[in-house]
């Protein structure tokens, strides 16, 4: 599979590195390899699916300009799905093909359906509370991370006693309907997600933490091999939903 990569951050070349690994793959364009760059158009011609790891306030143009050039993509950022609407237009406009994930590790996606679980046993029970923290290195451009929203919409799903998720400093006591999900930054953490459930009598606590990028960049993989083959708007989580994975 020939693989175009637009952006050339940390995930970028974690990618780059992995690639080395799987003959099977090869890169024939690194787009954005400095941040005044502009997509290599030529490079991306050559590809079958195109990753692209930017920034959020490029991203949306990104995705327009590559469906337009009939190209397969996968989306690793984050912090543009109030765009997301948009992005289905034009994936539709152009019937093409798009897989994004708020993360891509797959035991991360295994993580989400644990919460899931835990959030619909402990729904029955009385007495417990729930929160959650995420820590991410000094350089991760937005917060709360994608995960910690997608955490926090999982557990709003599931836990009757929820209803609205709070990322941001609390100068209130916070209400019995909230669940409140704090962010750090700082250091070099490539991502740590706990939930807890917490009362009277013990406390449960659930975590993922990424070791290091290479399991995001296998879960690109995943992603860039299923999306070469189907059309439409799909989330990395879909696949796991459907058995696809």
């Amino acid at each position: 599979m020939k693989i175009a990569l637009v952006g050339y951050g940390n995930m970028g070349r974690e990618i780059e590195n992995l690639i080395m690994d799987y003959p099977a793959y090869s890169i024939v364009s690194v787009s954005y390899k400095k941040i005044t760059d502009k997509l290599d158009k030529a490079g991306i011609k050559k590809a079958d699916v195109v990753i692209d790891f930017t920034s959020p306030e490029i991203i949306v143009d990104n995705i327009k300009e590559i469906l337009a050039m009939k190209k397969k993509l996968v989306i690793g950022t984050t912090g543009w799905y109030d765009k997301l609407d948009e992005v289905k237009s034009t994936v539709k406009k152009y019937n093409g093909g798009l897989i994004y994930a708020k993360n891509f590790s797959v035991g991360a996606n295994i993580f989400f359906k644990i919460v899931t679980q835990s959030s619909q046993l402990f729904n029955k029970c009385e007495g417990y509370d729930v929160y959650g923290l995420e820590i991410h290195h000094r350089g991760k451009k937005d917060s709360p991370s994608g995960t910690a929203k997608k955490i926090s919409d999982l557990i709003v799903g599931s836990y009757k006693q929820k209803k609205t998720a709070q990322f941001e400093k609390l100068d209130r006591q916070i209400e019995k309907q909230e669940i409140h999900f704090a962010s750090v930054r700082g250091g070099n953490n490539p991502g740590y997600h706990e939930v807890v459930f917490d009362s009277l009598a013990d406390e449960i606590k659930l975590s993922h933490q990424a070791h290091n990028r290479r399991g995001f960049a296998q879960g690109a993989l995943l992603a860039a091999k299923f999306i070469m083959k189907n059309k439409g708007l799909w989330s990395f989580e879909d696949l796991f939903e459907r058995g696809r994975i």
